[in-house]
Formats: C-alpha cells, sequence, structure tokens
C-alpha cells in the first residue's frame, strides 16, 4: 500500500550543487537539512528515504560539490561528508544511521516491518551491506575477469530475496533493506557490464524482478543519475581512493 500512496510522486525541482563560492546556510534555524552528493551512493540511501516518507517540505536537501566542497560544510559536520542531516539543533551523519533515523523520528510510510522475523534479518542484511560494497569495490578495481567471490556475493542476494515470498524485495514489502543496496546495485550493474562484460542478473531471476520493481518506485528512480555519467566518474577513480562520500 505504500509503494502504491507514492508511485505518482512529483518529481521535485532540485537545488544546485553548492561549491566555495556559495553561502552557508543558517545553521540551527528551525530548518531540517539534508546535506548529500546526487552522485554519492550513501547519500542517495537518505534521499530515497526522505523521498519514500513524502518530506520533501519538511528536509531540504543541500547538495555538496564533492570535488570542489565549499569550506564552511566542516563546520556544519566535522567529519566533512555526506550524508549528513541537520535536525533539533544536531546535525548527524553515517547513511545507514541516518535512513532508520528518518524512518523513526518523521512521519510518511513506515519503512521496517513489525514481524519480528523481518525484524532480525533486517539487521542481518544491514549487517552485511558493507562487506558486500568492499567485495564489489574489489571487482571493479581489480585486472582482469570478475572472480568468483563476486557471483557468492550475488548469490547471497539472490538467496535473500528467496526468504519471504509475501513479495518482490528483501522483506517482502519495499523497505530500508532495499534502500541500503539499490545505490550500490545500480552502479555495479552498469560499471560490471560496460568495463567486464559481466551481468549481475544472470542465473538470478529474484535480482533481475527486483531491479524491475525498483524502477516503478519514483521515490528511487527520481534519486538515479545518468548511468554514463556515474560510469565515467567511476572509471576515473579507478585505482585512487573514493571520494570521501563514504558513510556507511
Amino acid at each position: 500500500m505504500a509503494a502504491a500512496a507514492t508511485a505518482s510522486l512529483t518529481k521535485e525541482v532540485l537545488p544546485p550543487t553548492l561549491d566555495p563560492t556559495s553561502e552557508p546556510p543558517e545553521l540551527f534555524d528551525g530548518t531540517t537539512r539534508l546535506y548529500i552528493s546526487y552522485i554519492c551512493p550513501y547519500a542517495q540511501r537518505t534521499w530515497i528515504t526522505r523521498n519514500y516518507k513524502g518530506l520533501q517540505e519538511k528536509i531540504k536537501l543541500v547538495p555538496i560539490d564533492l570535488d570542489n566542497k565549499p569550506a564552511w560544510y566542516k563546520e556544519v559536520y566535522p567529519a566533512n561528508k555526506v550524508p549528513s542531516l541537520e535536525h533539533n539543533n544536531e546535525v548527524k551523519g553515517e547513511s545507514l544511521d541516518l535512513i532508520k533515523y528518518i524512518n523513526k523520528n518523521f512521519e510518511g510510510p513506515e519503512l521496517l516491518p513489525d514481524d519480528p522475523a523481518k525484524q532480525q534479518f533486517a539487521e542481518e542484511l544491514f549487517s552485511y551491506t558493507d562487506s558486500f560494497n568492499k567485495v564489489m569495490y574489489t571487482a571493479m578495481t581489480s585486472k582482469g575477469d570478475v572472480g568468483d567471490y563476486v557471483g557468492a556475493a550475488l548469490d547471497k542476494l539472490e538467496d535473500a530475496l528467496l526468504k519471504f515470498d509475501d513479495g518482490p524485495f528483501f522483506l517482502g514489502h519495499f523497505s530500508l533493506v532495499d534502500i541500503a543496496y539499490a545505490p550500490f546495485i545500480e552502479r555495479l550493474q552498469t560499471f560490471l557490464k560496460e568495463v567486464k562484460n559481466y551481468d549481475i542478473t544472470e542465473g538470478r531471476p529474484k535480482l533481475i524482478l527486483w531491479i524491475e520493481e525498483l524502477g516503478k518506485i519514483d521515490a528511487y528512480t527520481h534519486t538515479k543519475q545518468d548511468p554514463q555519467v556515474l560510469l565515467a566518474r567511476t572509471k576515473k577513480r579507478l585505482g585512487v581512493k573514493y571520494h570521501y562520500c563514504f558513510s556507511v
């Protein structure tokens, strides 16, 4: 029901990205602000959550240029990475913590189930995100063909999608778990196909369906960037430590 409620989400006009020439916001003036980068997968998690809960009017997006950050942002959030959330006279970070915080502290569709078994499985999948992303980063930066360890990690997700049969998502219905993985699968699918000629969905029908169903959720699709732009950026960064959008 919640997914249907967001199906006709109006696409907002996005604010321009801020660089060192931009004026800082008036910190702690009562405005709730979500500091993101449009190209950062960790920030995308929080952006999707905000959209799905219908908080476009209550949480203001503040996009930061990761290649040319405004100096004042470090004063807002000393870790100097995105995402971060300014709310109730505090600035919080870490993307998994933030999506849970937004879900719990703001109105809108609930993104975690009441079922204890699903709650436990959600925590297991949240815990696995960091390991999954490290495996995929290794695959993307290594030379030669994609190793068997990549297939094993993707098979783990395929198996996870088989656990509940009341919907196509990890917990059956769309949840924070899907939001946690979606930005990374989005980038991984394009990169491995274009660079390694490896199709992450081959032999994984549940993953195919999951990706198809994600594509029907406006809260997610409105955050997607041009895959070729993301691909070019990822290629440029290969062999070099990724920009500090990192947050787990």
